[in-house]
């Protein structure tokens, strides 16, 4: 598939996907190994290959406050254009298209198989969807059609100008923070956090439903002063209704030597945030205790109460108001 995101240059063809912006020579590939450069054009080496397709409850994304109790079609493919050595899903984002084996669908089918298991979105996850942008906006544009929702889970390195046309069909994604620290975007992961910024602010004014998470690793990226810029900045730009996800961090792929992030390390990112303003902060990978409730900021009633990803207990009107003190909470759509 010849990809639609590219610019001719003198010395070879740039892929404008991504803020790597790539030049590709004849017969190589991008840093995400998934586009190359075939007789001057660019192709989508993993167009419409899914290395995997499953029903997931939206809570999995994760997602807190969209659709909650919903289901989701949750498709992948091979790839990404970042290095992070904690990934826990290497066996995908690092392999090569070459070496793993995956089924072609034509986005025409996705939505299909959504609709015939009453999934109220499909999520582009897993790897990273957003390398594979023709694709997902090809897909997204058929399930639009068909009232089907549209839920990236994403890094959010991705080019503006490009995104841009995509945007206008994505209606929720989980935005994945790494850090809030240019170096260290820099040193593991590849990229540049200025960009994910970027990408995830378009996405909020352009009227998406954004979440986001942050895995706080120890001896790594969970210092507090770290937590709180990070905090800030998402209450002054994008609201303290924003929902926040501090996921606990397990060993996996290069960062095996590090060990599980202690649950005081996350309770006390989640005090941080809290004080700095942000009213939903859940904390991931860690049963029990109401961590990924969703607590009503006006009087403390646990309005939605879930254990991993079932959903437990709910005290929220038609109107997705408190029932106790009428508070309204910010969820996008109903209960399904």
């Amino acid at each position: 598939m010849e990809s639609r995101f590219f610019e001719e240059t003198g010395n070879g063809v740039r892929c404008t996907i991504c803020p790597h912006l790539c030049v590709i020579q004849e017969g190589n590939r991008g840093v995400c190994k998934t586009k190359e450069n075939q007789g001057g054009k660019i192709i989508s080496l993993t167009y419409g290959k899914l290395s995997s397709l499953a029903i997931d409850p939206i809570e999995k994304k994760p997602l807190a406050h969209f659709y909650p109790g919903s289901k989701a079609l949750s498709i992948s493919s091979i790839g990404c254009n970042f290095a992070c050595p904690w990934c826990q899903n290497s066996g995908l984002s690092t392999s090569l298209i070459d070496n793993v084996h995956t089924r072609f669908m034509h986005p025409e089918e996705v939505v299909e198989i959504a609709m015939a298991q009453d999934c109220a979105s499909i999520a582009y996850t897993y790897n990273e969807p957003l390398i594979n942008l023709n694709y997902v906006e090809d897909t997204a544009r058929f399930a639009r059609d068909s009232e089907i929702k549209n839920v990236l889970v994403t890094n959010g390195f991705t080019h503006l100008p490009s995104f841009r046309q995509v945007v206008n069909v994505i209606d929720a994604a989980n935005v994945d923070w790494k850090s809030w620290d240019e170096e260290f975007y820099r040193n593991h992961c590849g990229g540049n956090l200025q960009d994910v910024i970027e990408a995830t602010q378009l996405m909020h004014d352009s009227g998406v439903h954004v979440e986001i998470t942050f895995l706080i690793i120890p001896q790594t990226n969970d210092g507090e002063d770290e937590i709180r810029g990070m905090s800030q900045y998402i209450k002054e730009n994008l609201g303290p209704d924003v929902p926040l996800h501090l996921s606990r961090f397990h060993p996996a792929h290069k960062f095996r030597h590090l060990p599980p992030t202690p649950v005081d390390t996350l309770l006390k990112a989640r005090e941080i945030a809290q004080e700095s303003g942000l009213r939903y902060v859940f904390v991931g990978n860690v049963r029990g205790e109401g961590y990924e409730d969703t607590v009503c900021p006006s009087c403390g009633e646990h309005v939605v109460k879930r254990s991993g990803y079932d959903i437990t207990g709910w005290s929220l009107d038609g109107s997705n108001r408190c029932t106790k003190c009428g508070e309204p909470i910010p969820i996008i759509g109903k209960r399904e």
